[in-house]
């Protein structure tokens, strides 16, 4: 075991941890060194639209509200906010207080290089952004059509000396919001890194550079970032708020063997310096981890699991010699994998000629039988991933257990016939370019994918790879449409459906959240009508309603919930977490022992 082993890491040793060196001014400190499997293109919380760029965003800017450090299912809690909204009957006004005395950092867009108090006028600033065209927003999706007026404001040319009537700051310290219609998730995203607040001064003095230069309030401050590293510094200004393990859901079954217990009392950020290493590479990261001196969380290669673990079902287990050294979480995660269709493309979506836009829908559907989710369940995911049909992943109240799986169907004989009966010739079929980031894994996923097709008579050099230096760069394509086969991992903002249901909302096409650009009206009349319905069963079966309505369109191949596992370094008090915006667990790391 240990020869594979090692043979295994020699093959990865192209490490792109050339910042591991701490320099000379860290002794003495508490440093933790966190790890991601990507890197983020901005750090504008306008912008921050993957895992890796909220685990910098929630961690260097402020949200009015959060999740509970350790409740499970997640939990909302004030942040900046004083308490929870007060909401008005009708469910359309919400008037929201903040703390006072709390201080953007210290920095050269402001007079005298003094970072001054946040006040309401400040998030109201912040949203706003996210509606001048400037900005680029890929987060108004969250918002639009929601806030009364903030339409009217951005027609009239996103001035932002004038005042929206759906968003104002009452005094310096209350923020009002009025709605156009009830929508019962506003508050989980005011605890998205797109609503982190932002200070004025900072956007205009940096311009475009303050995709790289944060200026916010929130515990860490960025030292420095790079397309290795990204470095955060304790923030001295941070409010002094000690941590209540009971109020944030401890529970000595789960939590008690992490040394969790450790911090009750204590004032977060805990630690001194937060490393966060973007290493792409799964054995390049482990290698790291298991050096002992370098990261101190890490999750398992797929080459590896087999050594490293014991157990893999029911339960997973670590292998005693792995339990000694490291702590281990697991579960399904809060999120799914995908491929979906670009409908904004004609040769494969919608056409204006009707004939043609049927035979698009013929070949989807002879595509998505060609996908063998078991086939890509063992080989990428040891066989460990949750599959399941559409995109109600399991982990929300609304899944459907008993949903039809006729979608899953692995049957390349009835995709080949499909084909046919649609007039569809091996000539005629057009050449699909499937995006992808140019690394080992994503080829691999792409030459599976192509063999599939060949299954179906799809002729090979007319699937080809789309390659793309970054996930940042795959993801800007994938915002301009310019992909026709777009597979995608989705992580939940918030614990409810809606928050997938709406990746398939026709007014949230590119550069929204619909990737696939689907635009049908009756989803998107049960959408709209289930957007202001509070949780109930007549809400679930509309949920499930509109599920079946993007099987049917044949517009995605879904779903796969992935397995879990996360490791961390035994002198780490630690409860990592990458679900439900990411990095929120990151202030309240600690280290046992300082670093000498």
């Amino acid at each position: 075991m240990l020869t594979r082993i090692l043979t295994l890491l020699v093959m990865s040793c192209l490490l792109i941890l050339g910042g591991c060196s701490d320099g000379p001014n860290t002794a003495g400190m508490k440093i933790y060194r966190h790890s991601l499997n990507g890197a983020p293109s901005s750090l504008d919380p306008a912008q921050s639209a993957t895992i890796y760029a909220n685990h910098i965003v929630v961690n260097v800017y402020d949200t009015l509200y959060s999740y509970k450090y350790l409740a499970r299912p997640y939990q909302i809690k004030p942040n900046l906010a004083v308490d929870m909204p007060e909401v008005s009957e009708d469910g359309l006004s919400y008037v929201i207080r903040i703390k006072q005395g709390v201080e953007f950092t210290d920095d050269p867009s402001f007079p005298g290089g003094k970072g001054r108090e946040l006040t309401a006028n400040d998030f109201v600033y912040s949203l706003k952004r996210h509606f001048d065209p400037k900005t680029r927003s890929q987060g108004s999706w969250f918002w639009a059509r929601r806030i009364k007026g903030m339409a009217e404001w951005k027609q009239a040319g996103s001035d932002y000396d004038k005042e929206v009537e759906g968003l104002k700051a009452l005094d310096r310290y209350t923020i009002q919001i009025i709605l156009n219609k009830p929508f019962p998730q506003l508050v989980h995203t005011l605890a998205q890194g797109y609503s982190a607040i932002v200070p004025r001064e900072a956007v205009e003095y940096y311009g475009r550079e303050f995709s790289v230069r944060p200026v916010g309030s929130g515990p860490f401050k960025l030292q420095t970032f790079d397309s290795v590293r990204a470095v955060l510094v304790r923030n001295p200004k941070y409010r002094k708020e000690p941590i209540d393990l009971a109020y944030e859901g401890y529970d000595e079954a789960i939590h008690g063997k992490y040394g969790i217990k450790e911090i009750e009392g204590k004032i977060p950020p805990l630690v001194d310096r937060l490393e966060v290493h973007f290493i792409r590479e799964s054995l390049s990261r482990w290698n790291s981890f298991t050096k002992g001196d370098e990261i101190q969380y890490a999750t398992i290669p797929k080459e590896l699991l087999d050594d490293v673990l014991a157990q893999k079902q029911p339960s997973v287990v670590l292998k005693p010699e792995y339990a000694q050294r490291y702590f281990m979480t697991s579960g399904i995660e809060t999120g799914f994998v995908h491929t979906d269709f670009n409908m904004r493309d004609p040769e494969i979506g919608y056409n204006d000629d009707p004939e043609r836009e049927k035979k698009n829908h013929a070949l989807r559907c002879a595509i998505r039988y060609a996908f063998d989710w078991e086939d890509r369940n063992r080989t990428f995911y040891s066989g460990m991933g949750f599959i399941f049909p559409g995109i109600i992943p399991p982990v929300v109240p609304e899944y459907d257990p008993d949903a039809p799986k006729d979608s899953l169907e692995h049957n390349p004989e009835k995709g080949r016939k499909l084909l046919e009966a649609a007039g569809w010739t091996a000539d005629e079929l057009p050449t699909l370019n499937y995006g992808g980031v140019a690394q080992v894994e994503t080829r691999q996923f792409f030459e599976q994918y192509r063999g599939w097709l060949m299954k179906i008579g799809y002729p090979k050099e007319k699937v080809v790879f789309d390659s793309y230096a970054s996930f940042g760069d795959f993801n800007k394509a994938v915002k301009q449409a310019k992909i026709k086969v777009v597979g995608m991992g989705w992580g939940l903002d918030y614990p409810d459906a809606e928050n997938t249901l709406q990746l398939f909302y026709g007014p949230n096409g590119s550069p929204g959240s619909n990737n696939a650009n689907f635009d049908d009206p009756e989803y998107n009349r049960l959408y709209e009508q289930t957007a202001v319905m509070q949780p109930s069963p007549e809400r679930t079966k509309l949920y499930r309603k509109m599920n079946q309505i993007v099987l049917d369109a044949c517009v995605t191949i879904s779903g796969l919930s992935r397995q879990e596992i996360l490791l961390w370094h035994k002198d780490v008090v630690s409860f990592p977490d990458r679900s439900i915006v990411g990095g929120f667990h990151l202030k309240y790391v600690d280290i046992k022992e300082a670093q000498k």
